[in-house]
């Protein structure tokens, strides 16, 4: 994890502009570098490093002998580069798994290269030699990528918004800043005087297809084809291991995000599994947060337990919860409002992580909810292929959600995070299976994948089935939300007359809540007239919900009551 920042064809000083560079310090906290590009001097890159790989050769950008027209500034690992350096007979200079996107490049161009990747990634790529700048960004958009580009050819791209918003130039001081898509590489052609032109903007991968880069996999084959249920749970299981197994790769202490819910307990028992596995010599730290004798620290008490991992416990007191919105809303450079109460936790939680403890590359749980449909309102779904579609369009928005959520919250404190219900071979096999299959059973979401992990003894059974629970719920108690707990502090924050006037002083997104009228406020505040960035908010469908939360449901509410 890593801060990344680019400028082709400014027009104001560089040793001005590289201050917006270091909005983004959080990033990598141990290494900075500022490097103009030799003959273009309006260009130049800035980069923050956290030293996860490589920690001798791994600054950035990166340039090899083999190559001196290329400049690589990328975030993310690459999980497949010792795959794709055997296959292909590469000849590295370092250790560092990005360099592998130079020799793909050289070997293959751009559509090749990002196809190939086996990781989360977002990059800045300069070809000096052909005049040509590439950015890229993995399929769910994991890693976090922003750009700007203005009418006479000023571009700027960096990893967090806040390192654009500011930039200074000649024809325009706000100009658009807007995330790049996901799955998406751009060209763009580098004229002499370092401006630039975009020539295409290209979707290499969709969450559906299975991904090039599977003859580069390490299970090169599935044991099994097929659709009977033994077969694709024993799939599941297989690919999820996979997925968890590939991600072990760092020099820095490997921890786990633990709320004691599904997802975040089959991650953290299969990593734990695996690093003994490999023998890594240290216990695997695991981390929960909630109020006293909240549903979430409970369960996670009695996972730790079963697994046996080094097991940590932050209490969440309502005022710093309440005393964290505004940093909170400032890191995620959005104002949804299911976002901002589920981030509050993970902000204070890697906080902890990172003043209180060694663990740096962070396992946690997202995307399994979009892609096994777990949230609440699947039960309502009108059919099964438009709960399958529904799960397609989750995904494809996770990185205005909850892979924003997870990247901004543990990036703020410098840490990295790993999500292998992400991985691309394993979403691509799952989103392959039949509708029917992928549905709620019973009453129970995520039905396919608890059944898949039923005879592995990996967790307790009460935890195995254990009904969704909304991270910003569970850290709450039982008797009393954690949105309810907002609401009342926001209820006196805000006028009954500002709430009636919202529409006219916010006509997009108007907010329609006192809560979410806060939020936006705070949002305004450090990011004006950017709220485009945000293009809906996160609401449940199927359901006449005016609240994102899980607990507002009749679902939720007839579960807990029985």
């Amino acid at each position: 994890m890593c801060g990344i920042w680019a400028l082709f064809g400014s027009d104001e000083c560089l040793s001005v502009q590289c201050l917006s560079a270091m909005k983004i310090a959080h990033r990598g906290p141990d290494a900075f570098r500022f490097e103009n590009v030799n003959g273009f001097t309006n260009c130049c890159f800035g980069f923050h490093r956290l030293a996860v790989v490589d920690q001798l050769y791994g600054m950035q950008p990166i340039r090899v002998k083999k190559f001196p027209y290329l400049w690589l500034c990328y975030n993310g690992e690459i999980y497949n580069f010792k795959q794709l350096q055997k296959q292909f007979g590469f000849d590295f200079q370092t250790l560092v798994d990005g360099e592998v996107i130079l020799h793909l490049y050289n070997r293959g161009g751009i559509e090749q290269t990002a196809s190939m990747l086996d990781g989360v990634f977002a990059f800045i790529l300069l070809d000096t030699a052909n005049r040509k700048v590439f950015l890229a960004r993995d399929t769910y958009g994991v890693r976090p990528l922003f750009k700007v580009l203005t009418d006479d050819g000023f571009l700027g791209v960096c990893s967090e918004a806040k390192g654009l918003i500011n930039l200074k130039h000649s024809t325009s001081l706000c100009s658009k800043v807007e995330p790049f898509l996901p799955g998406h590489y751009e060209v763009l052609d580098l004229k002499p005087s370092g401006k630039v032109a975009s020539v295409e903007l290209v979707k290499f991968h969709s969450c559906k297809d299975e991904p090039l880069h599977v003859a580069c996999d390490t299970v090169e084959a599935l044991p099994s084809a097929g659709f009977d249920l033994e077969t694709v749970k024993s799939n599941i299981r297989v690919l999820f291991e996979n997925a968890v197994r590939k991600r072990l790769m760092a020099h820095r202490r490997i921890g786990c995000l633990l709320s004691g819910g599904l997802d975040s307990s089959l991650v953290a028992a299969v990593l734990l599994k695996l690093m003994k596995d490999i023998n890594i010599n240290y216990p695997l730290q695991t981390f929960a947060i909630g109020m006293e004798n909240s549903p979430d620290l409970l369960a996670a008490r009695k996972v730790a337990a079963h697994i046996g991992s080094e097991h940590h416990e932050v209490i969440l007191n309502t005022e710093e919860g309440i005393q964290a919105i505004e940093e909170v809303i400032f890191s995620l450079e959005t104002y949804d409002i299911t976002t901002i109460r589920a981030s509050i936790g993970m902000y204070l939680v890697s906080k902890y992580i990172r003043k209180k403890t060694d663990s740096v590359v962070i396992f946690s749980g997202e995307g399994s909810d979009e892609l096994t449909q777990g949230y609440i309102y699947f039960h309502k779904a009108p059919s099964p292929e438009e709960a399958a579609e529904e799960s397609e369009r989750l995904l494809k928005e996770l990185y205005l959600f909850d892979v924003l959520r997870a990247d901004r919250t543990t990036a703020a404190h410098g840490l990295e995070l790993r999500v292998p219900f992400l991985d691309h071979r394993f979403t691509s096999y799952y989103l392959s299976l039949p509708a029917e299959l992928r549905t709620p059973k019973n009453g129970i979401e995520k039905y396919l994948l608890r059944l898949s992990f039923e005879d592995s003894n990996l967790l307790p059974k009460e935890i195995l089935w254990r009904p969704k629970e909304a991270f910003s719920d569970g850290i709450a108690s039982v008797k009393k939300s954690w949105f309810s707990i907002l609401q009342d502090y926001i209820d006196q924050q805000v006028d009954d007359l500002l709430l009636e006037k919202a529409a006219e002083k916010y006509p997009f997104n108007p907010p329609k809540t006192k809560e979410s009228y806060y939020y936006r406020q705070i949002f305004e505040k450090h990011y004006s007239g950017r709220s485009s960035w945000l293009p809906h908010y996160w609401m449940p469908r199927w359901v006449k919900a005016t609240d994102p939360s899980a607990r507002t449901l009749k679902h939720y509410k007839s579960a807990t009551q029985e």
